[in-house]
Order: C-alpha cells, then sequence, then structure tokens
C-alpha cells in the first residue's frame, strides 16, 4: 500500500471504531426499555444477515468442511459467544472493569499472532505505542472515578471477550487468502444468529414485539443492525485484510474514547481532566505505533 491509501484506510478504522464505541450507549438505551442483551444482538445480527443478502455473493458454502468450521468458529468468537461474555460480564462486575480489560484485545492479538503466526513481527515502538494507548484506555474508562473491585467471574468474562476477538481476527487472516470478505461476513452474522440461540433456553423471549415500533427502539435497532453490524463488520474485514489485524486492532483503543465522547453529548456524563489526560495518551500511542 501507499502512503495515501494508509491514510485512508486508518481514517476508515477510526470512523468505524467511533460508531462501535456508540453502540455501548444505544445498547443500554435498549435495555432501559426492555431488551435483553441477546434479544438486541439476534435483532441486530437478523438484520445485518438480511442485508448482507443484498450486496455479498450468493454462494452458499465454503469450498470445504474445513473452512465451512473456520467460518462457523468465526460466528461464535466474533459474534454470538464474544457479545454474550461481554454482556454478561457486566452483570458480575463494574463497567469499567469489562470496559478496560476488553481493551486489552490489541494486546492480546499481537501476542497471539506472535505465537501462530511466523509472519508477523511487533517493534518496540508497537509495543510502547500499545501500552501507552492503553493507559490512556485506563485514565478514560475510570474518568475521575477509580473504583476497582475484582470480581473473578466477571473478570474472566470480560477477558474471555477480549480473546475471542483475538481468535477472530486471526481466523479471519485465514479466510481472507480464500475467500471473498462478503461472503466471509455473510456467514459470520449467520452463525452467530445460530449460536445464540441455545441462550433463549436459559433466557427466554420476553419482549413484546409491538414495542419495536417505539421510535427510540427502532431507530437504535437500525444504527446497531445496518450501521454497526451490516456496514461496520463488512468494512472492518476489508481494513483487517488490507491492514493486518495486528496494526488495525490497535485501533479499537478508541472505542472508549467514543463512548465517552457520546455520553458526555447523549447522557450528560461529565468530562474529566483525567479523561482528557487519557485522550492525549491514546491519541499519542496510537501515532507511535501507526509511525513504524
Amino acid at each position: 500500500m501507499n502512503i495515501e491509501n494508509n491514510k485512508l484506510w486508518y481514517f476508515i478504522a477510526i470512523v468505524i471504531v467511533g460508531i462501535w464505541g456508540l453502540t455501548f450507549i444505544s445498547t443500554k438505551t435498549l435495555i432501559m426499555h426492555g431488551l435483553t442483551p441477546q434479544e438486541i444482538f439476534v435483532l441486530r445480527f437478523l438484520m445485518a444477515y438480511v442485508g448482507i443478502w443484498l450486496i455479498a455473493p450468493h454462494k452458499l458454502m465454503a469450498d470445504s468442511w474445513k473452512d465451512e468450521f473456520l467460518l462457523l468458529l468465526g460466528g461464535v468468537t466474533g459474534g454470538s459467544l464474544y457479545f454474550l461474555t461481554e454482556n454478561t460480564a457486566l452483570e458480575y462486575t463494574y463497567a469499567t472493569n469489562v470496559s478496560f480489560i476488553v481493551c486489552t484485545t490489541p494486546l492480546l492479538t499481537t501476542l497471539l499472532f506472535l505465537w501462530v503466526d511466523k509472519e508477523t513481527h511487533a517493534s518496540r515502538a508497537l509495543w510502547m505505542g500499545s501500552l501507552l494507548a492503553l493507559l490512556g484506555v485506563a485514565f478514560v474508562v475510570y474518568n475521575g472515578n477509580f473504583v476497582l473491585k475484582l470480581s473473578p467471574v466477571g473478570d474472566c468474562l470480560s477477558l474471555s471477550a477480549a480473546l475471542l476477538w483475538a481468535f477472530y481476527s486471526l481466523l479471519m487472516k485465514r479466510l481472507f487468502q480464500h475467500y471473498d470478505t462478503n461472503f466471509i461476513t455473510r456467514k459470520i452474522f449467520f452463525y452467530g444468529l445460530v449460536t445464540i440461540l441455545p441462550a433463549f433456553l436459559f433466557r427466554p423471549w420476553s419482549f413484546p414485539l409491538h414495542e419495536l415500533l417505539h421510535p427510540v427502539v427502532w431507530s437504535n435497532l437500525l444504527f446497531l443492525g445496518v450501521l454497526a453490524s451490516l456496514i461496520c463488520y463488512a468494512v472492518w474485514n476489508v481494513v483487517l485484510k488490507r491492514m493486518g489485524a495486528v496494526r488495525a486492532s490497535n485501533y479499537l483503543y478508541l472505542n472508549p474514547l467514543f463512548t465517552l465522547l457520546g455520553s458526555v453529548v447523549w447522557l450528560d456524563e461529565r468530562l474529566t481532566f483525567m479523561a482528557f489526560v487519557g485522550v492525549l495518551c491514546i491519541v499519542s500511542g496510537l501515532y507511535v505505533a501507526a509511525k513504524r
């Protein structure tokens, strides 16, 4: 890639992570209106799956059962189990703990790729930038209200979510070598939907369907399903292919930054000096890591 293409994909990665950062606010709004996390997941992925058929080639199956199994794993690690572990963790520990632990994903992705992928190499600048950005995440997440309470169940679930996304990135790299990104994305949505269904055996659907017509509900679901899932997942897979999983994953450090900014605008939460310092650390860390 030349420099101009690099800048374009950097910008696209920032936009996607920014949208994903706002999904926490949208999800929180829907939960306040009575939807459960797994109901939200089904509705947003169902919309995304229907939408992806309009743009994806109608290839039904992978070329081999092995590749089909990898796509199934992608639907679990980047879909159903990832969202289930992350949202369930919120029931056992502080949201700040979940946000911070999940934001270790870029570091875990780098470590995983260094372990299993001989083509991956991490420079000192990448490590320094990543650690600086992670420090900034801590400042932003706690935002002047540092309350650290260890919860083995909640913290392990949060760490599991981070590891799942790291494995998802690894699976995508292998699949990109043989398949179109739109085909891969469509299969991820399909297997994400299929593998979330057993969760309803333990917590059946309870949200009244007529409440979906409420403006706040359908507008937030459209945001999550069409923009955050259909468009962002499809484009993010292209970002992973063009930039590489390790480099692209570093932009996930911006996730809590956009969540914080959205909370300030729409939820009237306050922005402290500590959070501002965290913003500077995140931006500086990403600059150091990307420059090298």
